[in-house]
Protein backbone atom coordinates (compact mmCIF):
# COMPACT_ATOMS: atom_id res chain seq x y z
CA UNK A 1 0.00 0.00 0.00
CA UNK A 2 1.21 3.64 -0.87
CA UNK A 3 1.34 6.55 1.52
CA UNK A 4 1.72 9.93 1.12
CA UNK A 5 4.88 10.98 2.57
CA UNK A 6 4.68 14.71 0.97
CA UNK A 7 2.50 17.17 -0.82
CA UNK A 8 3.71 19.88 -3.04
CA UNK A 9 2.12 23.06 -3.71
CA UNK A 10 2.33 25.09 -6.92
CA UNK A 11 1.52 28.46 -7.18
CA UNK A 12 0.41 30.75 -9.98
CA UNK A 13 0.00 34.20 -10.42
CA UNK A 14 -0.86 36.53 -13.34
CA UNK A 15 -0.89 39.77 -14.48
CA UNK A 16 -1.96 41.12 -17.13
CA UNK A 17 -2.69 43.82 -19.88
CA UNK A 18 -4.89 44.26 -23.07
CA UNK A 19 -2.31 42.39 -25.00
CA UNK A 20 0.10 40.30 -22.77
CA UNK A 21 -0.23 38.52 -20.02
CA UNK A 22 2.56 37.34 -17.32
CA UNK A 23 2.48 34.16 -15.19
CA UNK A 24 5.02 32.90 -12.40
CA UNK A 25 5.19 29.81 -11.00
CA UNK A 26 6.40 28.64 -7.96
CA UNK A 27 6.91 25.46 -6.15
CA UNK A 28 8.42 24.69 -2.49
CA UNK A 29 9.87 21.68 -1.95
CA UNK A 30 9.79 19.71 1.41
CA UNK A 31 13.95 20.47 2.21
CA UNK A 32 12.90 23.90 1.64
CA UNK A 33 14.19 25.32 -1.35
CA UNK A 34 12.06 26.77 -4.26
CA UNK A 35 11.89 26.46 -8.00
CA UNK A 36 10.07 29.23 -9.81
CA UNK A 37 9.49 29.85 -13.70
CA UNK A 38 7.83 32.56 -15.98
CA UNK A 39 5.70 32.22 -19.18
CA UNK A 40 4.02 34.80 -21.22
CA UNK A 41 1.07 34.89 -24.04
CA UNK A 42 0.39 38.03 -26.57
CA UNK A 43 -2.83 37.72 -27.88
CA UNK A 44 -2.79 38.94 -31.65
CA UNK A 45 -4.61 42.55 -32.43
CA UNK A 46 -7.13 40.36 -34.61
CA UNK A 47 -8.16 37.89 -31.64
CA UNK A 48 -10.88 38.73 -28.63
CA UNK A 49 -9.64 39.79 -26.05
CA UNK A 50 -10.22 36.42 -23.41
CA UNK A 51 -8.14 37.07 -20.58
CA UNK A 52 -8.85 33.07 -19.65
CA UNK A 53 -7.15 32.06 -22.67
CA UNK A 54 -3.78 34.44 -21.68
CA UNK A 55 -3.43 32.73 -18.58
CA UNK A 56 -4.19 29.12 -19.57
CA UNK A 57 -1.22 29.74 -22.32
CA UNK A 58 1.05 31.97 -19.91
CA UNK A 59 0.32 28.83 -17.54
CA UNK A 60 1.27 26.23 -19.18
CA UNK A 61 4.43 27.95 -20.26
CA UNK A 62 5.62 28.84 -16.57
CA UNK A 63 4.74 25.21 -15.24
CA UNK A 64 6.43 23.55 -18.26
CA UNK A 65 9.60 25.80 -17.50
CA UNK A 66 9.08 24.13 -13.69
CA UNK A 67 8.63 20.72 -14.89
CA UNK A 68 12.57 21.41 -16.68
CA UNK A 69 13.92 22.90 -13.73
CA UNK A 70 12.41 20.01 -11.85
CA UNK A 71 13.49 17.04 -14.10
CA UNK A 72 17.23 19.13 -14.13
CA UNK A 73 17.50 19.69 -10.27
CA UNK A 74 16.60 15.94 -9.91
CA UNK A 75 19.05 15.11 -12.31
CA UNK A 76 21.82 17.15 -10.88
CA UNK A 77 21.08 15.32 -7.42
CA UNK A 78 21.32 11.62 -9.09
CA UNK A 79 25.04 12.69 -10.61
CA UNK A 80 26.03 14.44 -7.27
CA UNK A 81 24.51 11.16 -5.16
CA UNK A 82 26.14 8.87 -7.32
CA UNK A 83 29.85 10.42 -8.52
CA UNK A 84 29.10 9.82 -11.86
CA UNK A 85 27.25 11.62 -15.00
CA UNK A 86 23.31 9.73 -15.34
CA UNK A 87 21.65 8.97 -18.17
CA UNK A 88 19.72 12.05 -19.50
CA UNK A 89 15.94 12.09 -18.07
CA UNK A 90 13.24 12.10 -20.49
CA UNK A 91 9.98 13.80 -20.36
Amino acid sequence: MMHTAVGWHVELEFKEDDQHTRAAALVRLPDGSEVRAHGHATRHRVDSNQPRVGEEIAGARALNELAMQLLTKAHDEIDAASGRTSHTINV
